[in-house]
């Protein structure tokens, strides 16, 4: 079936990145900072150099694998603390309703209208730049989402024959939101979570390349693409390398968060029967 065909592609390639980051410091050739080498700058690929090197004679390779190190911590950790703003707040205002909900729509309403890099741009503006500056700014811009599909799906559940049970049983408001009807919207969230982390390491690589995100010398696929913009036309590797690293952590991401709506959707999957 297609979805699992896109779970399992999107799940090697996330997996092929996750592996790679983690396992960095054991697949590493030299160290992606601190061994440069003029003399061997701009060293196109080869057996020495599989990735070639950058104009300072880093091992592009190093560094690319390095970088999966950041990407995947911004993605990760952002995305998290997105989830967890979206949640409470998506959650909370469904059930309760009146005031409350009616703050978090106008609030939800105008995070939506301001664009997500941009704001984003203006914290890291205001922060120095760096890893924790860039955790802050990405994880306070695209909890509006998940805001709005937790709050819809509270809405449908909640007036249910089960919510009705627990109230009657003498279950308290956090409870019944914590154990009845979190669980029951946790597919559609964990869905848009898993779309939200290509979403995030796309922001953390324009940031970088911006020189706003991660600071060179550390790498950062996005620093990385912003050191080769003048060696575009005669080492163009050490562009390509950090560009094919974010297109299949990017691409691995949605087709994994593809996969899991059709199986955690049980509405596409009566469509695809």
């Amino acid at each position: 079936m297609k979805f699992r065909a896109n779970l399992w592609i999107g799940g090697a390639c996330f997996a092929a990145v996750v592996i790679g980051g983690v396992l960095a410091p054991w697949f590493a050739h030299t160290d992606p900072v601190m061994d440069a080498n003029l003399m061997n700058a701009e060293i196109p690929p080869g057996s020495e150099f599989w990735f070639g090197t950058d104009a300072q004679g880093r091992d592009i390779y190093s560094r690319v694998l390095y970088g999966a190190r950041i990407s995947l911590t911004v993605g990760i950790v952002s995305q998290l603390i997105n989830t967890m703003i979206g949640v409470a707040f998506g959650l909370t205002a469904g059930y309760w309703g009146g005031w409350w909900d009616d703050f978090v729509n106008g609030l939800t309403n105008m995070m939506l209208a301001i664009p997500s890099l941009v704001f984003a741009l203006a914290i890291m503006a205001i922060l120095s730049p760096g890893l924790t500056s860039l955790l802050i700014a990405l994880g306070l811009t695209n909890w509006s989402f998940t805001c709005r599909l937790t709050r819809a799906a509270t809405l449908s559940v909640k007036s249910l024959g089960y919510i009705e049970a627990a109230r009657s049983l003498g279950y308290g408001t956090f409870r019944i939101m914590l154990t009845q009807i979190l669980p029951n919207v946790a597919g559609p969230i964990i869905v848009i979570g898993t779309l939200g982390m290509g979403g995030a390491v796309l922001a953390e690589a324009s940031l970088s390349f911006l020189g706003l995100g991660i600071r060179p010398p550390f790498p950062s696929w996005g620093s990385m693409l912003s050191d080769a913009r003048d060696q575009i036309s005669t080492a163009p590797w050490i562009s390509i390398f950090p560009g094919l690293a974010i297109f299949l952590t990017v691409l691995g991401l949605n087709l994994l968060g593809d996969g899991l709506r059709d199986i955690l959707d049980p509405h596409s999957q009566l469509r695809k029967a």
